[in-house]
C-alpha cells in the first residue's frame, strides 16, 4: 500500500491528507506542534474569514503578479466549494456586508474539530512534535520528535510547512535552507498584510498607540509611479500604523520601500469633505476657541486625528486656515519599513511556481509536492489566504494521487484510488 507523507498540519496540509484519505493509500500526516491547525484556530479568535463572496475573476485579481498561477487552482476549488465543503462538515456560512465569508458561530474551532473527526474516521493518522529537518542519504524523511531521531520511507511526500509568520505557532520557514540545498528555487520570505514603522514623536506615540483611525482614504505612488487610493480604516500602533487599510495595500508599500528606502502615502482624514468647504470652515473666526475645539466644531476632527494634524504642522502652521485644511486633505506620513516578518498575518515569497509542475510537483524532487503559504504567493486578508491555501493543498493531493497512479514500481494488479473530482 503507497504510503504517503504530508509534513505541515495547516489547512494546506490537512485538505492534502482529504483528498488523500481514501482506500489504498497510508496517509501519515506530521506536524512539529503539539497539535495541528494552531495558526487557523488563531486567526479565527476574530472571526473565522473562510472565503469571499466577489465574482470569480475579481477575487483571482487579488493575487497580483501570480495571479495566473493560482487560477488554476482556484478553478479546482473555487470560493463557492469551499463554503460546499464547510457545509458537508456540517458548518453553515453567511456572507458579511463587505462580501467576506463567515461560519456562523464566527469560530474555527468547530469547523477544525469536526475536520479533524473526519480526517481521523477516514484514516489519517497524526503524528504531533515531529520537526522534518530533510533526507538523509537513502532519500527517507528525517523527523525529530521528543523520543528522538525518526527517519520515514514514504513514497510520495507533501510539503505544507507555511511561511515564516508568526513563529511560535509553527510557520519558522526553517524549510528553507532544507529546500534551497536542493536547488530549489526559492524567492525570499518577506512580510505581507503587516504594520510599518513611522518615526513618531515619543509624545505622540505615548497618547495615540492602539487608536483606531477611521474613514480615512489612504494615496500613495509607487516606485514604478503607479497611483494607489483607498479608502478605510488604520490603527496607529507604538511604532508606526497597521490594519485592513495599511494590510490592503501592503505588498505595494512593502516593495516601494525596497527600491526607495521609504514611502509616504497620503492620509485624507476627511474623505466626505472637499477642500473648499474645509477652508472655508476652518477660516471662520474661532473666538474664544481653542484650536482643538474649533477643528471638532466646524470639521469634525478630533481624537487622533487632530492628534496626526498635531504631530506634524507647526504652531505656526496651525494659524493658516488653507495650510491646515490642506494637510486634512493630504497628511504626509513616511513609512520607513515593515515590521518584522514574526509579526505579519502572513508572507510573501517562497517556493517559485518555476520550480514546479501544473501538479505543484518540485521538478528536481520527484514525489515531493509543495501547497500553501510556503509558495511564492501573496493575497491581501479578506479570505482570499485561507481560500488559496484549501485550493494548493487539495491540487498537491491530487497531484500526488495522479503520480502515485503513473509509478511502475507498483504491482499492476494494485488498485489504486482515482483522481476523478
Amino acid at each position: 500500500m503507497p504510503n504517503i507523507a504530508i509534513i505541515g498540519g495547516g489547512p494546506a496540509g490537512l485538505m492534502a491528507a482529504e483528498v488523500l484519505s481514501q482506500p489504498g493509500l497510508e496517509i501519515h500526516l506530521y506536524d512539529a506542534m503539539p497539535s495541528v491547525g494552531r495558526k487557523f484556530l488563531l486567526a479565527g479568535i476574530g472571526g473565522l474569514n473562510l472565503t469571499h463572496a466577489e465574482p470569480f475573476n475579481d477575487f483571482v485579481v487579488r493575487f497580483g503578479t501570480r495571479q495566473s498561477e493560482i487560477m488554476p487552482l482556484l478553478k479546482r476549488f473555487t470560493p463557492q466549494m469551499v463554503r460546499d465543503w464547510a457545509h458537508d462538515l456540517g458548518i453553515e456560512t453567511f456572507v458579511g456586508s463587505s462580501q467576506r465569508v463567515f461560519p456562523l458561530e464566527m469560530k474555527a474551532a468547530p469547523l477544525l474539530r469536526a475536520w479533524l473527526r473526519r480526517l481521523r474516521t477516514a484514516g489519517v493518522m497524526f503524528h504531533t512534535r515531529h520537526r522534518w529537518y530533510g533526507w538523509n542519504e537513502n532519500q527517507a524523511l528525517k523527523f525529530l520528535t521528543p523520543e528522538g531521531e525518526k527517519r520515514v520511507q514514504a513514497d510520495a511526500v507533501i510539503l505544507a510547512l507555511g511561511g515564516g509568520s508568526w513563529a511560535k505557532l509553527g510557520s519558522d520557514g526553517a524549510w528553507l535552507p532544507l529546500l534551497a540545498e536542493k536547488n530549489v528555487l526559492i524567492a525570499p520570505l518577506q512580510p505581507a498584510n503587516c504594520g510599518f514603522e513611522v518615526l513618531w514623536s515619543a509624545h505622540f506615540s505615548s497618547r495615540s498607540a492602539a487608536q483606531p483611525l477611521k474613514s480615512v482614504s489612504l494615496s500613495f505612488t509607487d516606485a514604478a509611479g503607479k497611483n494607489y487610493q483607498k479608502r478605510g480604516e488604520l490603527m496607529i500602533t507604538a511604532t508606526g500604523v497597521e490594519g485592513s487599510l495599511i494590510y490592503a495595500l501592503s505588498a505595494p508599500l512593502r516593495d516601494t520601500i525596497n527600491v526607495q528606502g521609504s514611502v509616504t502615502i497620503f492620509l485624507d482624514l476627511a474623505p466626505d469633505k472637499s477642500l473648499p468647504n474645509l477652508v472655508n470652515a476652518l477660516a471662520k473666526p474661532r473666538g474664544a476657541k481653542s484650536v482643538a475645539n474649533h477643528l471638532r466644531s466646524r470639521v469634525g476632527i478630533e481624537g487622533v486625528k487632530a492628534g496626526l494634524l498635531r504631530e506634524h504642522l507647526s504652531t505656526t502652521t496651525f494659524a493658516d486656515s488653507t495650510l491646515v485644511a490642506a494637510a486634512i486633505k493630504a497628511l504626509p506620513i513616511t513609512l520607513i519599513a515593515p515590521r518584522p516578518i514574526d509579526e505579519a498575518i502572513s508572507t510573501a515569497g517562497g517556493v517559485c511556481f518555476e520550480s514546479l509542475d501544473a501538479q505543484l510537483m518540485i521538478k528536481t524532487l520527484p514525489g515531493v509536492f509543495c501547497a500553501g503559504e510556503m509558495l511564492d504567493w501573496e493575497a491581501p486578508t479578506g479570505g482570499y489566504l485561507l481560500t488559496a491555501a484549501l485550493a494548493s493543498g487539495r491540487a498537491a493531493g491530487l497531484g500526488a494521487l495522479s503520480w502515485l497512479q503513473t509509478r511502475k514500481h507498483f504491482h499492476q494488479s494494485q488498485t489504486l484510488p482515482t483522481t476523478s473530482e
